[in-house]
């Protein structure tokens, strides 16, 4: 029997790697999807879509970015990282959106969820939905109270300087997209 060539072994340890890398990335985008989904219908009753998936940083819009919704996108080589998306959530009747920024990392059976400068949500996967609810209930607090904060903020006079990171959008037409 001949020893591996240095090669070989090289290109089985590349191979596992991309073996686990697009794994974390399709268990990454499965909870996403699911976080999008759900949390449309957490808060609409999936009346109109209120939630989409979009990237986590540069220009957005209120549209499904797919596969481009994540920060792997357009990487090449798939990195073995962490991986973030945005969630454009509309927070207004009159089309106001804004980008909620969510970072996953596989943590063995369990998927690490950080909101940026928020929170973080622990799901075992699969997860069940009893567990959904409490990251949809975890994520709706966030953004209800950064609202009440700020407004809080303004009527003391200390208004201005907390931010925690939201990009705001506002549709032309109000439009939430097509009613699900």
């Amino acid at each position: 029997m001949t020893e591996p060539k240095p090669f070989d072994i090289l290109a089985d340890a590349a191979e596992r790697y991309g073996r686990a890398s697009l794994d974390n990335y399709a268990q990454v985008r499965n909870v996403a999807e699911n976080v999008q989904a759900g949390f449309c219908r957490y808060l609409s009753g999936g009346e109109k879509v209120c939630v989409y998936l979009v990237p986590p940083e540069g220009a957005w819009s209120p549209q499904a970015y797919q596969s481009g919704a994540f920060s792997v996108s357009g990487t090449g080589f798939l990195p073995l990282d962490p991986i973030s998306f945005g969630l454009a959530v509309r927070v207004s009747r009159t089309g106001d959106w804004l980008r909620l920024v969510l970072s996953c990392a596989k943590m063995g059976p369990e998927m690490e969820i950080t909101i940026q400068n928020g929170g973080q949500f622990s799901l075992t996967l699969p997860a069940s939905p009893e567990q959904l609810k409490q990251l949809f209930d975890l994520l709706y607090g966030h953004l209800t109270a950064w609202f009440v904060q700020q407004a809080d903020l303004y009527e003391n006079g200390e208004y201005g300087g907390r931010s925690i990171g939201f990009d705001f959008l506002h549709s032309p037409n109000g439009d939430s997209g097509p009613v699900v």
